[in-house]
């Protein structure tokens, strides 16, 4: 099953209206998430709305999700940077706060090099040898691909446990798989392609659709895991369009107007992001209706 579960909810940071941290919300919706199909909470990743987070936001949310969830879902800290000195001392600090594991995207914007990616991801594990670590593989924010020939190699290091891939390839989701031992897991990056990479052998999804359906998508990886294909594929059918409704614009802008669509009071998302104009909330009503998910 994974040392982090099924369904790992990447989760939104909820704000004030005068644009601050709501850790009160943070923690009742991470509390709410835990008792409804999450695992495993990813805080202050890309979903999070980490590239606008300060230091001291991060670290005060870690804190306060830990204490929500109450040991009834684990806890992923994201602390990935494009510099390795800063990553390496944002993972050790989480740590001592107790959280479970640590997300590390591929470094942004600079393009390092495959040897260049080896070394940084090495270097953070070697300083936290105790901290399970999760890769993040996300061509599409980062300008740069983890190849699966670096996350075999990467694999070999004992606590690194793992890939978020979110590369949308499937060819090099099996490649990944082919190169790695069957303890290494893989996650789907992708809501949409949860049930084709659980066809190649990954063990779950980091989710943004959680905060909606994550009951639904545990039932649907448990199908899947007993052999009840036909029961699996109906629920990703169902599932489908709201999958695809998450994304007509910037991750999280749609999953945060869908959760106030409900009654969440998370606030806006901070610049340079914007809120959903009229015709995305318009698309995202009528799914949520759709599949009985408003309140």
């Amino acid at each position: 099953m994974g040392e982090f579960g099924r369904v790992l909810t990447a989760m939104i940071t909820p704000f004030k209206a005068d644009g601050s941290v709501n850790y009160d919300v943070a923690s009742k919706l991470a509390a709410h998430l835990a008792n409804n199909g999450t695992d495993t909470l990813i805080v202050c990743g890309t979903t999070g709305e980490s590239p606008t987070l300060s230091w001291e936001e991060e670290y005060q949310l870690f804190v306060e999700v830990l204490q929500a969830v109450g040991g009834k879902a684990k806890v992923i800290a994201g602390c990935g940077s494009n510099s390795t000195k800063e990553a390496i001392a944002a993972t050790q600090k989480a740590a001592t706060i107790g959280v479970h594991g640590s997300l590390q995207v591929v470094p942004y914007y600079n393009k390092p090099p495959q040897s260049g990616l080896y070394q940084h991801f090495q270097a953070i594990a070697q300083a936290c040898p105790e901290l399970p670590i999760l890769l993040y593989n996300v061509p599409g924010r980062t300008g740069q691909n983890l190849s699966p020939d670096t996350v075999a190699k990467l694999a070999e290091i004992d606590n690194i446990v793992g890939i978020k891939e979110a590369s949308g390839n499937l060819d090099q989701a099996s490649e990944i798989r082919r190169l790695t031992p069957k303890e290494f897991d893989i996650y789907s990056g992708d809501d949409s392609l949860t049930l084709p990479l659980l066809a190649i052998g990954a063990t779950g999804v980091v989710s943004v659709a959680s905060h909606l359906v994550g009951n639904q998508l545990q039932e649907m990886i448990q199908a899947f895991s007993v052999g009840k294909i036909a029961s699996a594929n109906e629920t990703h059918l169902q599932l489908f369009p709201l999958f695809k409704a998450l994304f007509l614009t910037t991750n999280p802008i749609p999953i945060k107007q869908a959760l106030k669509l409900q009654g969440w009071d998370v606030g806006s998302t901070r610049l340079p992001l914007w809120e959903a104009d009229s015709d995305v909330t318009d698309k995202l009503r009528a799914v949520l209706e759709e599949l009985n998910l408003t309140r």
